[in-house]
């Protein structure tokens, strides 16, 4: 069921997603060779605390962290670990906040010192991808518009879509309707409405869009070993069309 939020709830999620934004900066800074994926976790952790809230990730569906850190050719949902960054590496960091009861939900994708120029353009690609997707978030329109606003971008630039993840409505749950795919037919699936808050996040390989588990045999990575970004904010549809809830 798609839950429209109060004035009051609004507010309190406001509230949460400018601490995530917060907190995602922070942890942005310590991408560096060497740190450990653990130890990103464990300053995640730390901070979600410091600003008054819980960890959205840690105990649900049996994850053990706080954030999620997927490397490279992994795309999301992986376990944090005593692996280290290496220069060139590129990472994502996903991570829910719980604030007053609603949680909000974000991720990034940052490289890991040089990078090559093919990864450097598959995180502008996919931030943009988001981007794009966002214009598409209006009342009326459906979350197939917005999948096919991405999907369509994202194959231009001749890179992959993932298919079997998606976005999602966010508020009590981390995870709430609607789902909200990165491809589709415009006009299909859920019609946006004001008072809806929403998760978009593409996912886009270099490689083909297909995944597999990962090697935790928790999160996935893509089944062809190519780099992999993802990007995610949380949206609130508003009467003017939309406002991001998760940054500064």
């Amino acid at each position: 069921m798609i839950t429209i939020k109060t004035t009051e709830e609004i507010k309190i999620m406001k509230e949460g997603g400018k601490i995530l934004a917060k907190i995602m900066k922070e942890l942005e800074k310590q991408i560096k060779p060497g740190i450990t994926t653990k130890e990103l976790d464990r300053a995640a952790e730390a901070l979600i605390l410091k600003h008054g809230g819980k960890p959205s990730f840690k105990g649900y569906l049996d994850f053990p962290a706080s954030l999620c850190t997927s490397i490279n050719e992994e795309i999301v949902h992986c376990f944090p670990s005593e692996r280290r960054l290496q220069e060139g590496d590129i990472i994502s960091l996903d991570l829910g906040v719980l604030y007053k009861d609603f949680h909000t939900d974000m991720a990034i994708t940052v490289p890991v010192g040089k990078v090559s120029p093919e990864a450097h353009r598959l995180i502008w690609v996919t931030k943009k991808a988001l981007k794009r997707g966002l214009k598409k978030v209006k009342i009326g329109n459906t979350v197939s518009d917005i999948g096919n606003t991405i999907q369509r971008y994202v194959e231009s630039q001749g890179l992959g879509v993932v298919r079997e993840l998606c976005g999602h409505g966010i508020g009590r749950k981390v995870h709430e309707d609607p789902q909200i795919p990165n491809f589709g037919k415009r006009g299909e699936g859920s019609v946006l409405r004001e008072g809806m808050i929403i998760c978009l996040e593409p996912m886009v390989t270099i490689g083909d869009w297909q995944i597999k588990k990962a090697r935790d045999n928790y999160g996935f990575k893509t089944k062809d070993n190519s780099l992999s970004a993802h990007f995610e904010h949380t949206i609130l549809v508003t009467k003017a069309g939309f406002q991001v809830l998760t940054e500064l």
